[in-house]
């Protein structure tokens, strides 16, 4: 995926992949997905509230417990850091439909993140299965994550602090997309049973690719 991505990992100490097959189309899947903000119901708003800033999937800030101003005009902070907002991802890539190469339907979104606990990388990959892997699900969706906790770039991949948070995110990470996963069939299954009209009618996004 990072060479499809065509991204470097060397410098983050914390890498994490996730996969989940969904069964629902990979148009569907993706249109889910590029939806993400503070009213989805599988990201856990509650501890990383998401702000689009003007509306738009481009720019996004995460708020922690969802405090977006500082109590009674004092600073806010986390383990020695400012966390308001918490860190903002901006999109440098937001692939709608499938490059000219491509021969299972990839599309993605791709965001920098800045300014908070994660500098690094955030990715969103769905594709269709691919028979040679025993894959049968009509979407394979991949999360990845790559980043230095704190912004610590000097500290090594076996730091005390990078292993404890990386299970922590493996586990928080796990529970969004089997959210995710929840999410997307039953709304598609309400398509196919007529309960839902297809999501021909939501607002109008922005998105680049660049």
């Amino acid at each position: 995926m990072m060479q499809r991505l065509d991204i470097s990992i060397d410098a983050y100490a914390i890498l994490n992949i996730h996969r989940i097959a969904i069964r629902a189309p990979v148009t569907f899947v993706f249109d889910e997905l590029r939806q993400w903000d503070g009213a989805s119901s599988w990201w856990p708003n509650r501890l990383a509230t998401l702000q689009r800033v003007d509306g738009r999937l481009e720019h996004i800030r995460v708020f922690f417990l969802g405090r977006t101003r500082h109590p009674l005009g004092l600073e806010f902070r986390l383990l020695g850091f400012n966390v308001i907002p918490l860190f903002e991802l901006h999109a440098s890539r937001i692939r709608e439909v499938p490059g000219p190469l491509d021969c299972d339907n990839a599309r993605y979104l791709l965001f920098d993140c800045r300014g908070g606990y994660p500098a690094g990388i955030l990715a969103g990959y769905v594709r269709s299965p691919i028979a040679d892997q025993q894959e049968v699900q009509q979407t394979q969706f991949f999360f990845a994550v790559g980043f230095n906790f704190n912004g610590k770039e000097h500290w090594r991949e076996s730091h005390i602090v990078n292993r404890i948070w990386e299970k922590i995110h493996n586990r928080v990470t796990a529970n969004v997309l089997n959210r995710f996963k929840q999410d997307c069939e039953a709304r598609f299954e309400k398509i196919l049973t007529g309960e839902r009209q297809p999501p021909d009618d939501r607002p109008p996004h922005s998105a680049t690719d660049r």
